[in-house]
């Protein structure tokens, strides 16, 4: 620091300081540990009793400076005994096992992460056996200091990261040139400004000669024409932007390539607001020009203008004040219903019944304005050939869910029965209708399975609105605890069924089942007809062959196998599937993948759909090199790399795709770690840094153990997860220095992660693509 910036330091520091000191200007242990804002209160203590050089149990300004000028301008060594005394929490100069052990417990808590005890023995047998390197038993402070510097990058910025709130805020360096001046976001964003140039070029165009037709009529009804004139444009492309089975269709062909197809909802959204600002304008145009005739003699009155047809304006029986009224109403109602703080407060059901009264305005445009079914009529045709295939489509064949599975974080894993024709490419999307759930309700939600899964489709659906709550509520509680007696009776009547069953099963003439003739064999049955036994609940049936005695069990369409996962049978419709921009992927050459959260599903169904090309495109010959199974041309996959980086919060939101990711790394077990054609790089928010002395030895155990077992402790993948957020400029630097080819980032996350990655994606001349539906 320089003189100056120390000053600045010490004024800051001394204004905190009182703002958290009592009366008596001293901080006691828990003003201290509010302040340091700590989960656990082992580090507060420690580091409490090492600033508290005279023991009186209260830290003075005096006291604060001196610890905190060793912390922040102190050498490693000075960084390194803090650290040491600590660990060493019995102040006799060397650190034990169990010392070592509290300290590892107190970093798990504060990095909020859950292992068994068995496990935490292990880190501390790992770390402690590492670093004490004469076998004495215990660590030394030179001991320590060996054992830190194999990890460089820990040492690089020692410090307290808890203590922020004494560091001065740092002043952002801004660019002398904006972001949408440089050429990073002009190359990257190309498309979509020539796209907004020309939707901007064609506004004014269409405006200026229908206002110039009208000018006789004086300036009220020119701006009212303009603005009709645009609004029979952007009403009728309002629809055409949400033409979805076009737009799929599209992205396979050059339209794509100059077209920005992907942003397609981000238009529809802006071209909404366009046609609520065009609107307003036009009717108040329209109300000037009232207001100016009624100033004639023998002209209606005002009110007559807007509320009757007596004036005779319109072309059909002079309605068009009427319905242009309903159309001001029904269009502010579909503005305001469809902004974020509806969408996004839990109110989705609000957004999506009022944006159904899209038929109505249309309805009322072909009444209102003379020329706009001339606009309409192709548009509007398509979007009814493209309803009516999507109904057609969802109902042409029963569907259902045959199993879910509840994860961590409030997810809902849905396996759905796959449809015979069902087609769809890595990353599309589905339009889902669940009538148990909401009958009329469709949502859309990607596809997490690959397409080369034929029997089934995977949905992972976070909870986050009321249909999304309601949906895992359902399956979390399928039986209202409160309705005990109908419970008692459905115990009844399934005891009943088994006896009827047993009666029955094999006295048919035409049994449904052929009986295993194997001694110990269990078969399963076609699920037993219903109908025959109007009192029970449909079950499928399993007859069991043991000994020579036959036993006969009935199984529940929901069968739960275990707290959080079922076997269920439930009626549900499909719309889709619909195309993203994810499809660009396998027409990269390095493909980065980043998800966060959630934001992990398109890449699930995408990484397995990858993989298996890989697997076909690799040489099965090590000898020479003879494929048996390569049967994919180079246009359908030109990946050399694929980088895929998850971004989770905490410990358990890594479940959600555990299983997947370890056979990925199965695949690849065989490669060398600079030959892997996938990388994968896992983040947990929530975990402290490794800079950080509260986790600095976490950390180092961490890595010390993942490389005895060859396994990460956190996720039990062999890719090592990494405390903290990704470090984007080392990140994109050391994937732009690989040199495999063009990178291309695609991204499915919060926006305000998006904004992030977008602008290092810039700085990098890397092409941004972000999940948009």
């Amino acid at each position: 620091m320089s003189i100056d910036d120390d000053t600045q330091w010490l004024e800051w520091v001394t204004k905190q300081f009182e703002s958290i000191a009592g009366e008596d200007k001293e901080i006691d242990l828990e003003e201290f540990k509010t302040a340091l804002k700590v989960k656990e209160s082992f580090f507060a203590e420690r580091f409490f009793a090492l600033f508290d050089s005279d023991g009186s149990g209260t830290i003075s300004l005096d006291e604060l400076l001196k610890a905190l000028n060793l912390l922040i301008h102190g050498d490693e060594t000075d960084k390194l005994r803090f650290l040491f005394q600590v660990y060493d929490v019995d102040g006799s100069g060397s650190i034990d096992p169990d010392e070592l052990r509290t300290v590892l417990k107190s970093c798990l808590k504060e990095s909020a992460i859950s292992l068994p005890e068995e496990k935490l023995d292990d880190l501390t047998l790992a770390l402690f056996e590492s670093a004490d390197k004469d076998n004495s038993g215990s660590i030394t402070f030179e001991e320590l200091r060996e054992e830190l510097e194999r990890f460089p990058e820990v040492m690089e910025n020692l410090t307290i990261s808890a203590a922020n709130w004494l560091k001065p805020p740092t002043a952002k360096q801004k660019s002398h040139t904006p972001r949408y001046l440089t050429p990073a976001y002009w190359h990257n964003n190309r498309s979509k400004l020539l796209f907004m140039g020309g939707y901007l070029c064609l506004n004014t165009l269409l405006f200026t000669l229908a206002a110039l037709r009208h000018a006789p009529l004086g300036g009220w009804v020119m701006v009212a024409k303009g603005c009709g004139q645009c609004l029979n444009f952007n009403c009728t492309f309002l629809g055409v932007l949400m033409l979805r089975r076009c737009l799929t269709w599209l992205r396979a062909t050059w339209v794509a390539k100059v077209f920005p197809l992907d942003q397609n909802v981000i238009f529809h959204q802006l071209v909404g607001y366009v046609v609520g600002a065009l609107s307003a304008v036009h009717t108040g145009a329209h109300v000037g020009n009232f207001v100016r005739l009624t100033q004639t003699r023998d002209r209606p009155a005002l009110w007559e203008y807007l509320f009757t047809t007596r004036p005779g304006i319109g072309w059909i029986h002079g309605s068009a004040s009427i319905t242009g009224i309903a159309l001001q109403l029904l269009i502010c109602v579909m503005l305001v219903c469809s902004s974020p703080f509806v969408r996004k407060s839990g109110h989705f059901e609000v957004f999506y019944w009022t944006h159904l009264s899209y038929i109505s305005i249309w309805a009322l445009l072909v009444l209102h304005g003379p020329n706009f079914w001339k606009w309409f009529v192709v548009p509007g045709f398509l979007f009814v050939v493209e309803k009516t295939i999507g109904i057609a489509v969802s109902r042409m064949e029963g569907l259902y869910i045959v199993e879910i599975n509840l994860l961590p974080s409030k997810v809902t894993h849905l396996v759905i029965k796959r449809p015979q024709f069902f087609h769809y490419k890595p990353g599309d999307y589905v339009y889902l209708n669940i009538p148990a759930i909401a009958k009329y309700e469709w949502h859309p939600f990607t596809i997490s399975s690959a397409p080369e899964q034929q029997d089934t489709i995977w949905l992972h659906i976070r909870s986050r609105g009321q249909w999304t709550n309601r949906l895992y509520e359902y399956f979390r509680w399928p039986e209202p605890l409160s309705q005990e007696p109908k419970r008692l009776m459905r115990n009844l009547r399934k005891q009943r069924y088994h006896k009827r069953t047993q009666e029955h099963l094999f006295r048919s003439s035409g049994s449904e089942a052929s009986v295993a003739t194997s001694k110990d064999e269990t078969i399963e049955l076609t699920s037993y007809k219903a109908t025959r036994y109007p009192d029970c609940e449909p079950a499928d049936v399993t007859v069991t062959r043991r000994d020579g005695e036959e036993s006969l069990q009935a199984r529940e369409v929901s069968a739960k196998l275990s707290e959080n996962h079922r076997v269920c049978n439930i009626k549900c419709y499909i719309d889709g599937p619909y195309g993203t921009p994810t499809r660009r992927i396998f027409t990269s050459e390095h493909a980065v993948l980043v998800g966060a959260g959630i934001g992990i599903t398109p890449f699930a169904s995408i990484l397995q759909s990858i993989m298996y090309r890989y697997r076909m495109r690799k040489p099965n010959n090590p000898r020479c090199g003879y494929s048996w199974a390569e049967s994919l041309k180079d246009d359908e996959m030109k990946l050399r790399k694929v980088d895929f980086i998850w971004i989770n919060r905490d410990q358990k939101s890594f479940e959600w795709f555990v299983s997947l990711l370890t056979k990925l790394e199965l695949d690849q077990a065989d490669e060398a770690p600079e030959g892997r054609f996938l990388e994968m790089h896992m983040y947990m928010t929530s975990a402290l840094s490794k800079n950080d002395m509260k986790a600095i030895g976490l950390q180092m155990a961490l890595d010390l153990l993942a490389k005895k077992e060859k396994k990460d402790s956190i996720t039990g993948l062999r890719t090592r997860t990494q405390p903290g957020r990704p470090d984007w400029s080392k990140v994109f630097h050391k994937m732009a220095e690989e040199n495999k080819g063009k990178v291309q980032v695609f991204f499915c996350g919060s926006p305000a992660l998006a904004k992030v990655v977008k602008a290092h994606c810039e700085h990098f001349n890397f092409r941004f693509f972000k999940e948009h539906f």
